[in-house]
């Protein structure tokens, strides 16, 4: 019979074009499908794709019976999907609604019209039990949100927050976590969880410091400066280490002091903050002062009270942090992000270099410098662990050792500064390292302040090979146990595990364990066979291949595919010549945000992320040429020459692989793994235990191939930035990819208040008292890892004026 004489005498034109959707889909799907069941995975894509594909012909050819079979796959897919995800919405949604909406298609006069009388009439007719499926479909995922929603946070362990009087006093915020502890504890507490939605913007101030046009493709440019509060002033920094003071109560500048950073001798264009030092009695230039340091390397000292610069301070108030490093035609890979510690007087400093590079970047050194002079104090190399100053004249400090690159703590009485440290560079091969920089690299090291000697340390992972540095400030704390009252340092890591140790000694307060780890290195590199792991803990489950997420069936399938296809062994998965999925990844459960505390109640809180990373070492003749030539040297005035950077290609010179390492992405730019990808997260240190957990971030700015998605629904989103708490019993943060300002309730951990900010806020909030009101500060100055909007605010809220 001719089909198409019979189509036309019958009037009825067959569904070609979504026959032709649907095979389409069908062949995707069945052919990764395949691949998937070869790799060993789920059968469910190659036996869904494959009766998509016969559905798809029978439609073509206008039978109603292949209204019928996909009719089935969308049945088959709900169960399917409940047995891999339980009642998660967000996990459900990819599974069911795409299916779902593709067959409400059958519903329509279109179909109808279509097809023949096997799908129109009789008691075979499908109409019913499409709407059935359908609805079905529907209900599962409505009530699926709704069991999602109030499971936003989850059951809060009861507990009383101590009383705390909310009369405003004077309060300063005068080191980048309020005290040299590190706690970024505010004792202010006019704003509660009340009153917290009365809270307005006090004042805006705009640096005028943005991207310049080269910068904006060839460095990370971000601002997540702190600002800090000293009387009347407040001071802070821009991207390119401008200092700027401002009226606490105005915003209005002052003064401002531009260091005219060349970024082209660096290689990130960012700045955490700065540093306060009030001089001894008889100084007689600058009394109060700034000192900061900079991404070229230099430490610089002005006048507190108008921006001059302290001539007596090093050479015309600089020193030169890159004086005795080598090798030369790599210097600027050193730069420094994070402000310096001052504590008895000095100035102690560590230094960033570039990630991935070579096996022979400039030194980890941690220096101190005399606050009021510029004279190097001490010089702890752990290359030269004997030697206390400089190295000789014509020598250097010992190259490419682990380097910190973020923000330390002190303790005044007792003569230590607590320094995190990084790994030794490059961050993914260890073929190379010294006994030196594998005994402190991701350690915990408390040095002398009078002469930079180690006291103790405490290493967090053995033989890192994921770039697992240190990230973030520890904090001191006395804290109540068992055999009374210790003084506490509680350092957050990247892997997610919290240590609480005791300060003066570096011994576990909560228990630590050695765990056995994943073996099977690349070739010429060792694995340590145990890593440690704390009581106290973010670690994420280990992944499966039903935790794969992607928008629609196909990126989640091209998602499980790849990690099919990966070596994946859970925390601590080594790297190899094949792929291997790293989770954490590089960029942590935390960063550089790490946590605050309350310190009344001894409630540690933090917020978290999680997205793993997709690494692969290549045979160095096997990279791309880019990065087989990677070149050392600079020219003046023209964009550093990298062999890739923190995250993609990496040379790696001097050992035998490049490293490709990305964030676990399907093609639409989606994370693989399921959300949540955000949290807030608060412990009771007290007793270890978790009091609360919230999601962070809403889906209202994130979406597929970056297009936002502008849905205000509650996902969880990846962040970097800290949070500061108050005795209001609020912890306010910025930090995620959406783009908002929060409190949450520290009783419940529910969200009390947000507002929009006009670009990212992955900076640490701080907290301040002027004219008796309490003030909130957060700079919006973006971040291009988080792909957040750049922005030069430095952004003040107060509570508005009580109403009649």
């Amino acid at each position: 019979m001719n089909m198409t004489r019979d189509h036309a005498a019958s009037g009825r034109r067959p569904p070609r074009v979504y026959a032709s959707v649907l095979v389409l889909i069908g062949l995707i799907l069945a052919v990764g499908g395949g691949w998937l069941v070869i790799l060993g995975g789920s059968p469910y894509y190659l036996v869904a794709g494959a009766a998509t594909i016969i559905a798809a012909i029978l439609l073509w050819r206008g039978d109603g019976l292949g209204a019928w079979l996909f009719l089935a796959v969308i049945a088959g897919t709900i169960p399917w999907a409940i047995s891999e995800s339980g009642d998660y919405f967000w996990a459900l949604l990819p599974r069911i609604a795409p299916p779902a909406v593709l067959g409400l298609w059958l519903l329509t006069a279109l179909a109808r019209r279509g097809l023949d009388k096997a799908y129109l009439n009789g008691p075979r007719t499908v109409m019913a039990p499409t709407l059935i499926v359908s609805l079905l479909a529907a209900a599962v995922l409505v009530a699926a949100f709704f069991r999602e929603a109030p499971g936003n946070v989850s059951p809060a362990i009861p507990f009383v927050l101590a009383t705390v009087s909310n009369d405003v006093k004077e309060v300063d915020w005068r080191h980048y976590g309020n005290t040299l502890q590190g706690t970024r504890y505010s004792p202010l507490a006019q704003i509660t969880p009340e009153n917290v939605s009365r809270l307005e913007v006090a004042w805006v101030y705009r640096s005028g410091d943005l991207p310049k046009p080269f910068e904006k493709t060839g460095y990370e440019f971000r601002n997540e400066a702190t600002p800090l509060k000293v009387g009347e002033i407040l001071y802070t920094c821009t991207a390119h280490n401008i200092i700027v003071a401002l009226d606490v109560a105005t915003g209005h500048e002052r003064w401002r002091y531009d260091p005219k950073v060349d970024p082209t001798n660096s290689y990130q264009v960012v700045c955490r903050g700065v540093a306060w030092f009030e001089a001894p009695a008889g100084t007689p230039e600058c009394p109060t002062r700034i000192i900061e340091a900079t991404i070229d390397a230099r430490l610089i000292a002005v006048d507190a009270m108008t921006g001059r610069v302290c001539e007596s301070f090093g050479t015309h108030g600089e020193v030169d942090l890159r004086y005795q490093m080598e090798p030369p035609d790599q210097l600027h890979f050193y730069f420094v992000t994070s402000p310096p510690t001052i504590a008895r007087g000095k100035v102690v400093v560590g230094g960033q270099v570039a990630d991935n590079q070579s096996d022979n970047e400039p030194s980890g050194v941690i220096r101190a410098f005399d606050a009021v002079t510029g004279r190097l104090a001490w010089a702890w190399d752990v290359g030269h662990p004997d030697r206390i100053g400089a190295p000789p004249p014509g020598e250097f400090y010992t190259p490419a050792t682990p380097n910190s690159w973020t923000i330390f703590a002190a303790d005044d009485e007792l003569g230590l500064v607590y320094v995190p440290m990084g790994n030794a560079t490059p961050d993914f091969w260890g073929g190379h390292r010294r006994p030196f920089d594998e005994e402190y690299g991701d350690a915990l090291v408390a040095l002398d302040l009078e002469n930079g000697r180690p006291r103790w340390h405490f290493q967090t992972v053995h033989k890192d090979r994921w770039d697992y540095d240190l990230p973030a400030q520890p904090i001191l704390t006395n804290l109540p146990t068992a055999d009374g009252v210790k003084p506490a340092i509680i350092q957050v890591t990247k892997v997610g595990d919290i240590y609480v140790l005791d300060r003066t000694t570096g011994k576990p307060i909560a228990p630590v364990i050695e765990e056995l780890a994943p073996q099977g290195p690349p070739p010429g590199d060792t694995l340590s066979p145990t890593q440690p792991a704390s009581a106290i803990s973010l670690r994420p489950a280990e992944l499966t291949e039903a935790d794969m997420w992607g928008v629609t069936p196909v990126d989640q399938l091209w998602c499980r595919i790849q990690f099919r296809r990966a070596r994946y062994d859970g925390t601590f998965t080594p790297q190899g010549l094949t792929p291997a999925v790293i989770h954490p990844g590089q960029f942590g459960i935390t960063d550089w945000g790490g946590a605050s505390i309350d310190e009344v109640n001894k409630i540690l809180v933090m917020n978290s992320s999680g997205i793993p990373f997709y690494d692969t070492l290549v045979p160095r003749e096997r990279a791309p040429k880019a990065v087989q030539s990677f070149v050392k040297a600079v020219k003046p005035g023209e964009p550093v020459s990298k062999g890739g950077g923190e995250t993609g290609w990496g040379a790696q010179a001097g050992t035998p692989f490049a490293i490709n390492n990305e964030a676990f992405l399907n093609p639409l730019g989606v994370p693989c793994n399921q959300p949540p990808w955000g949290y807030m997260n608060a412990f009771d240190l007290k007793t270890g235990r978790v009091l609360w957990r919230s999601l962070l971030g809403t889906a209202e700015r994130n979406g597929p191939l970056g297009i936002p998605s502008y849905l205000p629904l509650t996902v969880g989103v990846p962040n970097i930035g800290g949070t500061v708490t108050t005795a209001g019993g609020l912890t306010f943060v910025g930090a995620a990819a959406d783009e908002y300002f929060r409190a949450f309730d520290l009783r419940t951990g529910r969200e009390v208040w947000k507002v929009p900010l006009p670009a990212g806020g992955q900076a640490t909030p701080m907290s301040y008292e002027s004219g008796g009101r309490q003030f909130v500060v957060i700079t919006a100055g973006g971040h291009s890892n988080v792909g957040t909007r750049i922005g030069d605010y430095t952004i003040a809220y107060a509570l508005a004026a009580a109403g009649p």
